[in-house]
């Protein structure tokens, strides 16, 4: 049984037995993974206080090939953000992106740029301006990685360049991407995005810092959060628990 050492993010915590927990860490190393830290919540800790929720800490942990849960053996705490414990909205950003790495990413796959990107949007959600931007953005930096990232110019059936006009641009759920007036048709699960939403969702998607700058039309970040929260919703084959708490936070202004 090897071991094995790595960054991780705590993003869940179930008591077990009197003085154990089964964690659901999310890994620099190996992915997603579910261990068992024996007295974890002894007063004299082994872990040194190292496991809270939405931390990262430093691990080392028996990984098991089978399906048995991971023995962690040792935790020391790298990082707490401190935003998460004075601000509810920062809290259930914290949470929402926690249950994104728990039910889209599957056990023992690495993402290490994913593990990166959780990090920095936790470490910088004291920003409340940005806070609504660096969510979306994290939420297309998960769905780039794992494949699932929508085609926000070229239409996903053929191809072609979108031509945008004052019309709606409809934005396939279930296909994945903007679609042109030709291949719209008979398409099902659709959202639509406006002009001024769709040139918004195309910069937060991109590299560079255009997307802290941009300004957001409320109605147009209305359709983006929609359109968005829907296709997360159509991978996990349900709408995500947090989602309605963080579709109550305020758009920046």
């Amino acid at each position: 049984m090897p071991s094995v050492r790595s960054l991780a993010l705590v993003i869940r915590s179930v008591d077990v037995f009197e003085t154990s927990s089964v964690l659901t860490l999310f890994t620099r190393e190996l992915g997603k993974v579910s261990a068992l830290a024996k007295g974890a919540r002894r007063l004299r800790s082994p872990f040194q206080s190292g496991l809270d929720l939405l931390s990262v800490c430093d691990i080392v942990m028996l990984h098991k090939a089978s399906e048995a849960l991971d023995l962690l053996t040792e935790a020391m705490l790298v990082e707490r953000f401190d935003s998460l414990r004075r601000d509810l909205s920062a809290l259930y950003a914290g949470y929402y992106i926690s249950e994104l790495l728990g039910e889209l990413t599957h056990n023992h796959v690495p993402h290490p740029r994913l593990f990166d990107a959780a990090v920095v949007t936790l470490r910088h959600l004291n920003d409340a301006q940005l806070r609504s931007r660096r969510v979306l953005r994290f939420e297309l930096a998960c769905l780039r990685e794992l494949g699932l990232m929508p085609a926000l110019e070229h239409c996903v059936g053929c191809g072609q360049l979108v031509e945008v006009d004052d019309t709606p641009v409809a934005f396939g759920l279930a296909i994945g991407g903007v679609l042109c007036k030709s291949c719209r048709a008979g398409q099902g699960q659709v959202s639509l995005l406006s002009r001024s939403s769709l040139l918004t969702l195309q910069i937060l998607a991109s590299p560079g810092q255009a997307w802290r700058t941009h300004e957001l039309d409320p109605d147009s970040w209305q359709l983006i959060r929609q359109s968005i929260g829907l296709l997360i919703s159509y991978h996990l084959g349900r709408r995500p628990r947090m989602l309605d708490f963080l579709a109550a936070t305020p758009a920046d202004s």
